[in-house]
């Protein structure tokens, strides 16, 4: 028997089986990418969001007002990337009407969406029809009609709004040509609607959706199934190339104020929350002042900078790091100083361990190490003073955490990519103190130019000129550097941009994209452009990446 009104135990399970559900079609979410390059972590950065919920929800008291009072918090500490926050926007606003009623029932939860999909709209400060906007709005329009002419129950009015859903997703790349030019639906709608899967289940028990199959000619699908992850539609729609993240004390009447300052440096804004704490997202070009407008209202804190053209992991991969955080150590003789680090590819991991690392954590762009397995990998460690090798921008805040978490002293090299690291490494002294390794290492880190190779995905234009899905791309630190035909063509175009006459040293860490004739010719080049320059080559085995470089 379907129930026609939904409590708090109700509610309670409907968020659990939205944790279960995401997570299932986590990979399929991240693949519906619109970027060029094989990017992808909407899925991740959705199902990250509501196992923050969860916890808080699992730990709420039993009454209605206390598990939206945990579902709203939970979503707003929890939101990872644009989706993220949006989707955190959307629970708060359905969180806020239902404590108010006190139960699910078709009028409120037809009240409930419509709060959600204006919480949403109001959060961004340039909505863009075709993205999970217009299928929020498009669900709860639904439902408020269904209200209207008397829908039988509850059960029946989800299954409504189901179907309603699935229409609106799939006209979503008729509203943005991105998708369309990218053969994929929004990725953060495609999300959304799996909330009303989860609300089906909890109330009748049926089976949550197994998630669809890859289709290879769409998003990233191409570049996953050729190799033997995005931001939705929301998160891509603008050219500014860093995502800046933060939570923000500071009175409400200023966040006007504030959202104004923003939209004179970026786009994809999204400030969620209230009373004094919010929620603050904006893709920009200018880091530095997208922050000082947070310190010109307010406190910001726990502030996450992620590079938009920094690629991601396979989807394999994705997999077997489970988000990131599986830590492996290597045994030796006792030091005074250890080494952590973060790294994907299995001979990106046995460089690091030959280099004296005694502890690496599986991780990455998408895949982010929390806090928690920094910490697990440094009390694994027989050490009282620990260097973290980060990796990877993103993570660099989380690893900055862990002095405060553990007995031993902790430092951090805020080391951004692989090359970086293993420069890093060439400076560390067992025998040294952390802080005295801390400045050795991020000195050798700061003095190495990198770069890396990757595949674009689709169709796109850019600052040099239009892309076109298949060729390959060589990017730095300053962006977007070589577009070639060839992942040794874009290899030799890159290193042409990025070695000059002060150079000695190239390291070449392979993929496991990259053929031994690409190796052949990127050596070859670099016997007869620079002879001069020594050259160490390394199997890295990462994916989607041929070629990482650094050039001391």
């Amino acid at each position: 028997m379907t129930a026609d009104r939904l409590g708090a135990e109700g509610l309670r399970a409907a968020m659990e089986r939205y944790r279960d559900v995401l997570g299932m079609h986590r990979d399929v979410i991240n693949q519906l990418n619109v970027y060029p390059v094989p990017d992808g972590d909407t899925g991740t950065n959705m199902a990250l969001t509501l196992e923050t919920v969860v916890t808080e929800v699992s730990a709420a008291g039993e009454g209605m007002s206390e598990v939206c009072r945990a579902i709203s918090h939970g979503s707003l500490m929890g939101a990872r990337g644009n989706s993220g926050v949006i989707l955190s926007q959307i629970l708060r606003g359905l969180a806020e009407t239902v404590a108010t009623a006190g139960h699910v029932d078709p009028p409120v939860l037809a009240g409930a969406l419509q709060k959600a999909s204006a919480a949403a709209d109001e959060a961004v400060s340039a909505p863009v029809e075709g993205t999970i906007l217009t299928v929020v709005r498009d669900v709860a329009i639904a439902a408020s009609e269904a209200v209207e002419v008397g829908v039988d129950g509850l059960i029946q009015m989800v299954e409504g709004c189901q179907r309603a859903g699935r229409a609106s997703l799939d006209r979503t790349p008729e509203l943005l040509p991105q998708l369309a030019r990218a053969n994929v639906v929004d990725a953060g709608g495609a999300g959304f609607l799996l909330f009303l899967d989860a609300l089906a289940t909890a109330m009748d028990g049926r089976p949550l959706p197994d998630p669809p199959p890859v289709d290879p000619t769409a998003g990233v699908g191409a570049a996953v199934a050729g190799a033997d992850d995005p931001h939705g539609a929301v998160d891509d729609v603008d050219g500014t190339r860093y995502e800046v993240m933060f939570f923000l004390e500071a009175e409400d009447s200023r966040i006007g104020e504030f959202r104004s300052a923003w939209e004179a440096l970026g786009d994809s804004i999204v400030v969620v929350g209230g009373d004094g704490l919010w929620n603050c997202h904006i893709h920009s070009n200018d880091i530095g002042g997208s922050i000082e407008a947070g310190i010109g209202v307010g406190r910001p804190f726990d502030i996450r900078v992620t590079d938009l053209f920094e690629q991601v992991e396979h989807v394999e991969s994705l997999v077997e790091a489970e988000i990131g955080g599986t830590v492996t150590t290597v045994a030796g003789e006792p030091v005074r100083t250890a080494v952590v680090a973060v790294s994907v590819g299995a001979g990106v991991r046995r460089i690091f361990e030959s280099l004296g690392v005694r502890a690496v954590i599986a991780g990455g762009q998408t895949m982010n190490p929390s806090t928690e397995h920094f910490v697990q990998a440094v009390e694994q460690l027989d050490a009282t003073e620990i260097v973290l090798l980060p990796n990877n921008k993103n993570i660099v805040p989380v690893a900055e955490r862990v002095d405060g978490c553990t007995d031993a002293a902790v430092r951090v090299v805020p080391t951004r990519g692989i090359a970086e690291g293993l420069a890093a490494l060439m400076a560390y002294d067992p025998s040294a103190s952390a802080d005295q390794n801390l400045s050795a290492m991020a000195e050798a880190a700061e003095d190495v130019a990198t770069g890396e190779v990757t595949q674009a995905v689709r169709d796109t234009e850019s600052e040099l000129g239009s892309i076109v899905a298949g060729q390959w791309l060589g990017l730095d630190r300053q962006g977007l550097r070589v577009v070639a035909p060839s992942a040794a063509q874009a290899a030799t175009g890159l290193l042409d941009e990025i070695i000059d006459d002060s150079h000695e040293l190239i390291t070449v860490i392979s993929g496991a994209d990259a053929t031994a004739a690409d190796v052949d010719e990127v050596l070859a080049w670099l016997a007869e452009q620079h002879p001069e320059v020594e050259v160490e080559v390394h199997e890295g085995n990462q994916p989607l990446y041929p070629f990482y470089f650094g050039v001391e």
